[in-house]
C-alpha cells in the first residue's frame, strides 16, 4: 500500500538490504527528505573494517540516497550522528566531515554516543530540504 505522505526513495542497488530490514532508505514528504541512518557498509552489508574507510563509505552511501532524491549535501539542514565510544573515535571522525560538508553555514548537528551499532562505529541520518522542482512534483 502506497502512502501519499511516504514517497520512498531508493538509490541504485542495495534493495535487498532495505527489504530484509523493512525500511526505506529515505522518504520524501511535505517538501523534505528524511534519510534513514546510513552506515559504512560494503555492498554485501558488512562493515568496512577500517574506521576512516567506514566513515567515508557511510557518507558515500548517504550521498547515493541524497542523489536518488535529487538532493546534495548542500540541501541537508539537520544531522544526527551516532558514534560507538565517541571519546575514542570522535576526533578522528570529525576530521573527515569537512570533505563532505564544505563551507559554512553547516547543518545543525546532534551527536549521540551509543554502545552498539550492529558491528559499525558510525551512523549518520539527515533531513534535507527538497529542491523546488521535487516539491512541486509531490503536489
Amino acid at each position: 500500500m502506497h502512502s501519499p505522505l511516504r514517497d520512498a526513495v531508493f538509490p541504485p542497488g542495495r534493495h535487498a538490504l532495505y527489504e530484509r530490514h523493512r525500511y526505506s532508505p529515505a522518504v520524501r514528504s511535505g517538501g523534505w527528505l528524511f534519510v534513514s541512518g546510513q552506515v559504512g557498509s560494503r555492498e554485501d552489508g558488512s562493515p568496512e573494517p577500517d574506521l576512516d574507510a567506514q566513515v567515508h563509505r557511510a557518507f558515500q552511501n548517504l550521498q547515493a540516497v541524497l542523489q536518488a532524491a535529487g538532493c546534495s549535501f548542500a540541501d541537508v539542514v539537520d544531522v544526527t550522528a551516532f558514534i560507538v565510544d565517541p571519546q575514542q573515535h570522535l576526533e578522528r571522525i570529525w576530521r573527515i566531515l569537512p570533505t563532505y560538508w564544505g563551507e559554512a553555514p553547516y547543518p545543525s548537528l546532534t551527536g549521540v554516543g551509543v554502545t552498539w551499532l550492529s558491528g559499525f562505529i558510525f551512523e549518520i541520518k539527515v533531513i534535507a530540504k527538497l529542491p523546488h522542482s521535487h516539491q512541486e512534483a509531490e503536489l
